[in-house]
């Protein structure tokens, strides 16, 4: 596992227990076995939906984009601020927020699956 990605263990200290997997040539970081981050070329995104995307977007942060096919793809994926690296609480709030755009994709995902 690579140093940035081991780091993040120290990153959502205050935020509690994260795991990290490798997944596409990058880490999928879960809380709760919920994935709210993922790690692309050392550079940190975390998880928005259609309520935070906002908070990401506003703040100039970029959305995470690959290309398939020749075509770019965004996934709902936002580039990390700065300052989670600094300041624990910060990073605390942060990862609270895509980790309930996590939980709610998946109660979406459920809900649909029963119908």
């Amino acid at each position: 596992m690579d140093e940035f990605v081991n780091f993040l263990h120290e990153v959502f200290r205050e935020f509690g227990p994260i795991d990290t997997r490798r997944m596409f040539g990058g880490h999928g970081v879960y809380h709760d076995g919920l994935m709210f981050g993922l790690v692309a070329n050392g550079v940190l995104y975390l998880k928005a939906d259609a309520e935070i995307a906002a908070r990401f977007s506003g703040r100039g942060l970029e959305q995470f984009e690959y290309v398939k096919n020749g075509e770019p793809m965004k996934m709902s994926y936002f580039m990390a601020p700065e300052e989670i690296y600094d300041d624990p609480a910060v990073a605390k709030d942060w990862a609270a927020l895509p980790f309930e755009a996590a939980r709610r994709s998946k109660f979406s995902t459920s809900r649909k699956n029963r119908k």
